[in-house]
């Protein structure tokens, strides 16, 4: 299987704008203690800016040009954000995965499939795809880029079984298109488009 199966969309670096933002407001907050004269005033002031500082840092995102953010309230769906810089409610909502909207390639390798009449044949294809509904995409389908794998090696050896040997070296191109339109009915229902098999 390929490597990029196991490619998390939800990986994203640490925001350095939110990362400036809590640095930002740490010095504001220090130094609003040093001009409060009382010990208890600025211990309230340490903590309270400290929490005012984590949260406003917490709420700022920011999603990659080709990229849409899923963003849950409490568990439910509330929208698409991006692409660009947008916000959050810490706490209360979360960006559950970044999907990537641009076209994709994935090998497959059919190994030792048999053919219609009983030739064990080893057959690659590569498969550009690309998610045209993200909202689809994050709500019917749990692991996307497993699915598309798995569909596509499914139909790989779908397609060899019902072909002879003969066919499979004399009509690629036929049998490339009806691989590629297996795979655009099984993935269309997830929001994802299979734009060509090769």
């Amino acid at each position: 299987m390929n490597s990029n199966i196991n490619a998390n969309s939800n990986a994203k670096p640490i925001n350095a704008v939110s990362i400036t933002v809590f640095c930002g407001l740490l010095v504001m907050v220090g130094l609003l203690a040093g001009i409060v004269p009382s010990i208890t005033l600025k211990l309230v002031v340490i903590v309270v800016g400290g929490l005012l500082s984590f949260f406003a840092a917490a709420s700022i995102r920011i999603a990659d040009q080709w990229e849409k953010g899923v963003v849950l309230r409490m568990g439910k769906f509330t929208g698409l954000k991006g692409p660009g810089i947008f916000f959050i409610i810490p706490i209360v909502d979360r960006v559950d995965q970044y999907i990537d909207q641009r076209i994709r390639v994935y090998e497959v390798k059919a190994e030792k499939t048999l053919t219609k009449d009983t030739v064990p044949v080893t057959v690659d294809a590569i498969v550009y795809w690309t998610v045209w509904d993200v909202e689809k995409t994050a709500l019917e389908v749990q692991e996307y880029i497993k699915a598309v794998s798995y569909v596509s090696l499914a139909g790989l050896r779908d397609v060899i079984g019902k072909h002879e040997l003969a066919d499979l070296l004399q009509h690629r191109e036929k049998i490339a298109e009806t691989l590629q339109q297996y795979l655009d009915e099984q993935t269309t229902p997830w929001g994802i488009t299979c734009s060509s098999v090769g």
